[in-house]
């Protein structure tokens, strides 16, 4: 039932929650203090994350010069922690600001990517099949308190500067170590927004049996006002012998007895009962309404009249109720966006209804088959771990005459780099598909201008991607 439309609208809306909220690499702040400790711990503490990043094959100045394997070294240029320094403004300005690393500690950049790979934590960084945030912590905070700490090397071309005093060296060293530590908080928002898009789909899914129960209640609520009328004092003719095709329609009688629909609310418990001014105003319009005149007027009905008929009205009268809209988002923070497309769902449900033999399963499953299934955990997981590299083929493409790439809407930012992710992992889909969906989610969720402006810049990224050899679709 939930295809990847719905996914992939809950995926951007759960990345643009998780990745606005995570926690980004900030440098800190030099400090206030004159103290000669403080003031040479900063100094070291900035040596050392220029250090990570040039260790990672990332230059931190214009002339930064060539360190003999690290600047191809596929494991250290691909971590985490290397390309949230570098995506870091205040760490590019420090990095031209300080100038080349040669310059002030020679060969010990050599020498410490040497020792770096020689150690075992870096060893068994690279027999590791994946690397998220945490192993990348890890590895890198290992580092700085083995490999680093422990260099004589690093410790005698540190003692050069007139400021240099061994407490200063350690806080500087812990500074470094306390920051990288910082980012790990963001696993603990990542498997909770994993989390939370597994759930908000199941609740797409219990929207779906809810709406699909909501004619069961209505004519449960209109059987109880006719048994009523019937047992007043004094009860008309109308009264004791009313119109009862709207109690005895066939579709609810289905409805009703659906052992799908009980074991799934046995399991997901979920009552129209709690609201009952909802479900007595919606009955008031339905047998107020043209499709209820015409329908009870018939000279007959059949199962597909019963479904014409419960079909019409979940479309023209229940669907578009201002109050069910108004209850829904009061009952689950997940159902703000998802009754247009849920709605669709139920109407093709009543629809196979009409057509099925009454033995065949008629609901319709959460999702079509496993790769659907899968689908928003894993476009989820790709797009916030390569986020950084996407957004680099995003910015490659910004006129900066007209757009400031770090003041674009960060929905459209999200947007394009799930698109992305679609585009480089998923060859079965074709490219004018993707660029249709997520050029739609940015006309829904994002500034009027986003669909043509996405549109432009995910064409040139498509035909950069081609020309590298890593976009090989049509």
């Amino acid at each position: 039932m939930i295809n990847r439309v719905l996914i992939r609208i809950k995926v951007v809306q759960m990345l643009y929650c998780y990745l606005l909220t995570q926690g980004e690499f900030k440098l800190k702040q030099a400090p206030t203090t004159h103290s000669r400790d403080k003031k040479f711990a900063y100094s070291v503490y900035c040596d050392l994350l220029l250090m990570i990043l040039r260790l990672s094959g990332f230059k931190t100045s214009p002339k930064s010069r060539a360190i003999a394997g690290a600047d191809d070294n596929r494991y250290l240029s691909a971590n985490k922690i290397a390309r949230m320094l570098f995506a870091d403004s205040d760490m590019k300005e420090l990095g031209v600001k300080t100038g080349d690393l040669y310059n002030k500690y020679g060969d010990v950049i050599s020498n410490l990517y040497d020792a770096i790979t020689r150690s075992s934590i870096y060893r068994s960084y690279i027999r590791q099949k994946q690397h998220d945030l945490q192993t990348d912590v890890t590895l890198w905070t290992t580092l700085l308190s083995t490999v680093f700490a422990k260099s004589p090397e690093l410790l005698a071309a540190m003692r050069k500067s007139e400021d240099f005093t061994v407490t200063g060296f350690e806080q500087g060293m812990e500074m470094a170590v306390e920051s990288l530590f910082q980012l790990t908080d963001t696993r603990s928002a990542f498997i909770g927004a994993k989390k939370s898009l597994e759930k908000s789909l199941d609740q797409a899914y219990h929207l779906y049996h809810a709406l699909l129960a909501l004619p069961v209640e209505l004519t449960r609520v209109e059987d109880m006002r006719l048994d009523n009328a019937r047992n007043k004092y004094l009860a008309t003719e109308a009264d004791l012998n009313p119109n009862t095709r709207f109690v005895d329609n066939e579709l609810v009688s289905m409805l009703a007895q659906n052992t799908e629909m009980e074991e799934y609310f046995s399991a997901h418990p979920f009552s129209w009962n709690d609201n009952p001014d909802l479900v007595r105003s919606l009955l008031g319009k339905i047998t107020s309404s043209k499709i209820y005149e015409d329908y009870m007027a018939a000279e007959d009905t059949d199962l597909k009249s019963d479904c014409d008929f419960w079909r019409a009205v979940m479309k023209n009268i229940i669907l578009p109720s201002d109050d069910l809209a108004e209850y829904l988002e009061s009952m689950s923070v997940y159902w703000n966006d998802d009754l247009d497309i849920v709605g669709t769902f139920v109407l093709k449900t009543i629809k196979r209804i009409a057509a099925a033999d009454k033995k065949t399963s008629v609901l319709l499953p959460q999702f079509k088959d496993n790769e659907d299934a899968r689908f928003g955990n894993d476009l989820f997981v790709g797009t916030a771990e390569h986020f950084e590299e996407y957004r680099e083929y995003i910015d490659k493409f910004i006129d900066s005459r007209q757009w400031d790439s770090d003041r674009l809407a960060f929905m459209d930012v999200v947007i394009m780099a799930t698109a992305i992710d679609e585009l480089l992992n998923y060859p079965s889909i074709p490219i004018p598909v993707t660029l249709n969906e997520y050029i739609e989610i940015a006309n829904c969720y994002s500034t009027p201008r986003s669909g043509q402006f996405i549109n432009g810049i995910l064409y040139s990224v498509i035909n950069y991607l081609k020309e590298e050899g890593k976009l090989n679709k049509n």
